[in-house]
């Protein structure tokens, strides 16, 4: 990825009336170890309100900005894309048919759960919606997420976990 900005990879500022959240832990708490890397390795559910009425898909990124220091970069942990709008919420070990899925900075298309080298990191998972769907293949970048989305944002939101190995 390159140094330019990436909307993707930003803080989800809250914009709108979007909301985000796990019934697995909440905002700012440990996520459960089930869905660490190391652990159960499944996404964690969520749910979703206030999605705009203008929203014509909507897009999940999980990455881990504290990564920076021992990755050199943003970790990205999970990308979803064309989400339905209608959506409520993401059930716990979801398997995406209806929506396309990005590689993660495993290598591996789909969810990657927290897996911190070097002690507690924090991790977003920032929902926006969107007004457009999008025409990226599965396994796109985050850096292709990014670029996709500017320009398309009509709210976004984002909830927190921690991780410690």
């Amino acid at each position: 990825m390159s140094d330019a900005y990436n909307h993707a990879l930003s803080v989800a500022d809250q914009r709108g009336e979007l909301r985000v959240s796990s019934p697995a832990f909440d905002d700012g708490d440990p996520i459960p170890d089930a869905h660490a890397y190391e652990g159960g390795n499944v996404n964690p559910p969520l749910e979703i309100a206030g999605v705009p009425e203008d929203a014509t898909s909507l897009a999940l990124v999980v990455d881990d900005p504290d990564a920076v220091d021992p990755a050199g970069k943003i970790w990205v942990h999970w990308l979803v894309w064309n989400l339905d709008p209608e959506r409520d919420g993401v059930p716990r070990a979801w398997d995406p048919t209806d929506a396309v899925e990005g590689e993660n900075d495993f290598g591996e298309v789909g969810y990657g759960g927290p897996k911190p080298p070097d002690g507690e990191h924090t991790y977003r998972f920032k929902l926006y919606a969107l007004d457009t769907d999008l025409g990226l293949p599965t396994g796109a970048s985050a850096e292709a997420l990014g670029n996709a989305i500017e320009d398309h944002v009509v709210a976004q939101t984002q909830v927190t976990g921690t991780y410690a190995p």
